[in-house]
């Protein structure tokens, strides 16, 4: 279907051409009608299949058919998006920024990490659409800075992903504060549509249409897979060898913990590869810089744990790469969905040690398919070159130190801005507990059974 062929205002028809979107995709087209004629819409649709723009163009329309931005911005947005991950928001907004840039709407974004009360005061000053994360939106509707009682349309990215983090508490905690569900527009999409996420459905949303486009296979088409088995001892040499004999401009390598993405960067790095790892524990203004020095193609090679696996649309990535199987299977997919977007092609390599072996079979039920396995020759496998003994002693050292950060943060019970928003626990004396005596009160010895001493003659 044609853009132009919907009822589409002329400020949404010119950030859709500025975007260079033409024809619309298979759950544009299936979810764009319903929803520009006001249905509310729970939608599953493969990751890179155009969500994003599906429920901001019939967001923004809907906005500016109802009165368009407002005069004065107030602390009451009428469009609320909400998103499991920081970077998934700073993609989201940027999208709405593309998309939306004739509109005259005020876009904002709030997640944690960076600029406390930067975000604050911007949210405070009012905007049209509000864009993220549960628990920074919690925290600055418990401090009264915005209000959730003028929002027409709500949008939960990525639903079945928040349960997966834990999220859906705060999610009801703010779904349950807005308008009712008959008097705005909801939209719900999600990778799977799973009986946990229609609960959300038949809680939250006004009669809502299920979508499903069903994918003929459930990895992208142009994605081409290989996989190594290789021991744990010689992983790294044939990685070395696979980057240089692939190549590409943008290589998405993830792995399952942090340390072990940090590791991998370091080894990466001393052997002449300039990378950077993408973890929980990087601070947000790293991430970010990281995060755009990949898209930009001035990072070649950037190093991730599953935090990127998810919503982020980076434009020509050549591979991905699993260094360490996932252990959920739909996870596998999520990852190499980084790759061959829009249209184009990818390649992702899987390599497969001992420790990973067992997570190949049920990956592989879960796709319906064989992964194509190759064997590497000799020559593919590269020397590394190994840390010098002062490099091992700093690397121990630091792993130490955020060991210790992490145990005295643990020990201390931080409990960030959401428990400051709170507000600080009250002190003062507190009163005896009936079942015992008071600290300074008289003890004597205890008798038989349990049962206090008699008293004296």
């Amino acid at each position: 279907m044609d853009f132009a062929s919907l009822d589409l205002l002329e400020p949404v028809m010119r950030g859709i051409r500025e975007a260079g979107f033409v024809t619309t995709t298979p759950i544009q087209e299936a979810a764009l009608p319903l929803a520009l004629r006001g249905k509310d819409v729970a939608g599953q649709s493969q990751t890179g299949t155009g969500k994003t723009a599906a429920f901001l163009i019939a967001a923004f329309t809907r906005i500016l058919r109802h009165g368009g931005p407002a005069p004065q911005p107030a602390p009451s947005p009428r469009v609320l998006i909400i998103a499991p991950t920081r970077e998934l928001v700073v993609q989201l907004e940027a999208d709405a920024r593309l998309l939306g840039q004739f509109t005259g709407l005020r876009i904002l974004s709030v997640y944690g990490g960076i600029d406390y009360a930067k975000q604050r005061d911007d949210l405070h000053s009012g905007c049209d659409v509000l864009i993220g994360t549960p628990g920074r939106l919690i925290d600055y509707l418990k401090q009264h800075v915005w209000s959730p009682r003028r929002v027409e349309v709500l949008v939960i990215d990525e639903a079945d992903r928040m349960f997966d983090m834990g999220f859906i508490a705060d999610l009801r905690f703010i779904l349950r504060r807005l308008p009712p569900a008959e008097k705005r527009q909801s939209f719900l999409f999600s990778a799977t549509l799973s009986f946990r996420v229609l609960e959300l459905t038949w809680e939250f949303m006004n009669n809502p249409t299920q979508i499903t486009i069903a994918p003929k296979q459930k990895t992208v088409e142009k994605v081409e897979q290989v996989l190594y088995h290789v021991g744990r001892d010689e992983k790294f040499s044939l990685l070395l060898g696979l980057l240089r004999r692939e190549g590409g401009d943008r290589i998405l390598i993830f792995t399952n913990t942090r340390e072990e993405a940090r590791r991998l960067e370091d080894r990466l790095t001393r052997n002449g590869w300039q990378a950077r790892a993408l973890t929980g524990d990087v601070d947000q203004k790293k991430r970010l810089r990281f995060l755009n020095e990949f898209k930009e193609g001035n990072l070649p090679v950037l190093v991730a744990t599953d935090v990127a696996s998810r919503g982020l649309h980076i434009e020509a990535v050549t591979h991905v790469i699993n260094w360490d199987l996932p252990q959920d299977s739909e996870d596998y997919v999520h990852r190499i969905g980084r790759t061959a977007r829009a249209g184009a092609g990818g390649k992702a390599v899987s390599l497969v040690d001992e420790a990973t072996a067992l997570m190949l079979e049920p990956i592989e039920k879960f796709l319906g398919q064989k992964i194509p396995v190759d064997w590497p020759d000799d020559d593919l496998f590269l020397p590394e070159i190994k840390p010098s003994a002062d490099e091992r002693r700093r690397y121990a050292e630091e792993k130490r130190a955020r060991m210790q950060a992490r145990h005295r943060q643990a020990g201390r019970g931080d409990r960030g801005p959401r428990a400051q928003a709170r507000g600080p626990r009250e002190s003062g004396p507190v009163a005896p507990s009936p079942a015992r005596p008071a600290d300074d009160a008289p003890r004597g010895r205890r008798g038989r059974r349990g049962h206090p001493p008699a008293a004296p003659a």
